[in-house]
């Protein structure tokens, strides 16, 4: 598939934004961190201005971008529009939360409600954005089990990152908060290598002859259908080499993995100014490893179209 900028930065950023968000929600809801004006509107303005960024990048991708509005009405049948749906719906409570928590200075009662209303909404969300590509049966590296929990697992592991990295600045860091960022950090490490692992022994059953029905000889395509490129083929027939992918794959791990990963670690015993560059730049190295491992997420899926055009 054509790894477009405008969708890698939005899966990107959306679940950086609403794994911080769900973060947010839950701690600040229930006084497990305090209600402090400046660090809710740092950790509600990145949250929610990464969430923003990222649907606006969105419509980048379309071929009409004002007509994305009428997404919204087929959401009793399309995962995108039940995306946009839960999206534009999860702000109403992140609203409530940010008035009560931020500017009201308060936790617990309807703020705390409205909190986990919040976090709800942001895991719906992050839902449906991983069953638009999970849903997919012609492209069999996204159509399996470790689609869904991909994109819940990378949530969380961002926002807790993000969330430190907050904290920390503020000097309200935590060895539970930094404990489950690194933790996260290396669940989305294995869940990662595990995807990795599965597509590429995955035995893909479509071919040529089976699409065809002649279950005799080989199937092979003589001349192409047309000339030109067409939308198929800059959409669904994008090739990388095995070399560039294998090349991308040890940065991914290096930046959004092992860095982070090395980094938290040592804030545990880095006093607190340290400790503090420690996890900015580790959420700054997950957030950089993250659009690399988005691209090739695009990048390395094939499209059972490819098969029309004689293509492997």
């Amino acid at each position: 598939m054509h790894p477009a900028f405008s969708v890698v930065f939005f899966t990107t950023a959306t679940g950086a934004g609403y794994g911080l968000l769900a973060l947010l929600g839950l701690l600040g809801g229930f006084g497990v961190i305090p209600a402090d004006f400046w660090l809710g509107l740092v950790g509600m303005a990145l949250a929610l201005g990464l969430i923003v960024a990222g649907l606006l990048s969105s419509t980048g991708h379309l071929g009409r971008p004002e007509r994305a509005w009428r997404a919204f009405s087929q959401w009793r049948s399309s995962w995108l529009s039940r995306e946009g749906v839960a999206s534009v719906a999860t702000f109403i409570p992140a609203g409530l939360f940010s008035i009560g928590w931020v500017f009201l200075g308060r936790s617990g009662g309807w703020v705390a409600v409205a909190g986990l209303l919040t976090a709800a909404g942001a895991v719906v969300t992050i839902c449906t954005t991983g069953m638009i590509y999970a849903s997919l049966k012609p492209i069999a590296q996204w159509h399996s089990r470790y689609t869904l929990p991909a994109y819940l697992i990378f949530s969380a592991m961002t926002g807790s990152v993000l969330g430190n990295a907050v904290l920390q600045e503020f000097k309200l860091g935590s060895t539970a908060m930094l404990t489950w960022a690194l933790l996260a950090t290396l669940a989305g490490w294995g869940w990662k290598l595990a995807t990795w692992r599965y597509n590429d022994r995955l035995e893909i059953p479509t071919t040529a002859n089976t699409a065809t029905g002649l279950v005799g000889g080989t199937v092979r395509s003589i001349e192409w259908p047309h000339t030109e490129e067409n939308y198929l083929l800059k959409e669904m027939g994008f090739r990388i080499a095995r070399k560039h992918s294998a090349k991308l794959r040890q940065i991914t791990q290096a930046l959004a993995f092992a860095a982070p990963a090395v980094l938290l670690a040592t804030v545990f015993v880095l006093p607190s100014p340290l400790g503090a560059i420690a996890s900015v730049l580790a959420a700054i190295a997950q957030l950089a490893g993250m659009l690399v491992e988005r691209w090739l997420f695009f990048a390395e899926a094939k499209h059972t179209i490819r098969l029309y055009y004689g293509l492997e």
